[in-house]
C-alpha cells in the first residue's frame, strides 16, 4: 500500500477525529469541524507519533485503505 492510496485517522475518547490524507502535493489534514489543512510529513508524524507513544489508551489511530 503506498502512502497516497489510504487515510489515517486519529479519534480520542471524545469522539473527535482528524483525518490525513497524501495527495499530490503534500499531505492534508481535515479536522472534524470540515477545516482542510496542508501539512508537511514531518508534521503529520509530529501529530501521529506522540499518540502512538503514549500508553494511556485516549487516542485510536487507525489507517484505512481507499481502495476497498
Amino acid at each position: 500500500m503506498k502512502n497516497s492510496e489510504c487515510t489515517i485517522y486519529i479519534m480520542s475518547k471524545h469522539r473527535w477525529i482528524q483525518k490525513f490524507r497524501k495527495e499530490k502535493d503534500g499531505w492534508t489534514l481535515t479536522t472534524s469541524k470540515g477545516t482542510v489543512r496542508s501539512c508537511s510529513a514531518e508534521q503529520t508524524l509530529s501529530h501521529i507519533l506522540p499518540l502512538l507513544a503514549e500508553k494511556e489508551g485516549h487516542f485510536t489511530v487507525r489507517v484505512e485503505s481507499d481502495n476497498k
